[in-house]
């Protein structure tokens, strides 16, 4: 099992930034990608970023060029910095993991809870 908590939301004026980190605890040695969804009331839960284990990353084509996604492995935390917040930014943000689990026969997803950020002058 995984666990991932999510901290750093809250409100930001248009144009400004925000980190958020998410830190990832329990059985983690079979993580080899994280990333971070995000969601509106009432709406799918969108891809922002993800990163593989090794580096590679990609984003979701509203967020590029004004959104980051890196890691720290050795403290099992991965970032997302958000810069150039737009109003449409605002939403509930999840920290995904992917996971190889019973050896490599398995793989799991796991979420953590969702922090808000919102983006209102």
């Amino acid at each position: 099992q995984v666990q991932l908590v999510e901290s750093g939301g809250g409100l930001v004026q248009p144009g400004g930034s925000l980190r958020l980190s998410c830190l990832a605890s329990g059985s983690t040695a079979g993580i080899y990608a994280m990333g971070w969804y995000r969601q509106i009331p009432g709406g799918q839960r969108d891809m922002v970023a993800r990163i593989l284990n090794l580096g590679t990353a990609w984003y979701g084509d509203s967020v590029k060029g004004r959104f980051t996604i890196s890691k720290d492995t050795a403290k099992n935390t991965v970032y997302l910095q958000m810069n150039g917040l737009m109003t449409e930014d605002t939403a509930l943000y999840f920290c995904n993991c992917n996971s190889k689990e019973g050896g490599g026969s398995t793989i799991k997803t796991y979420w953590g809870q969702g922090i808000q950020v919102t983006v209102s002058s």
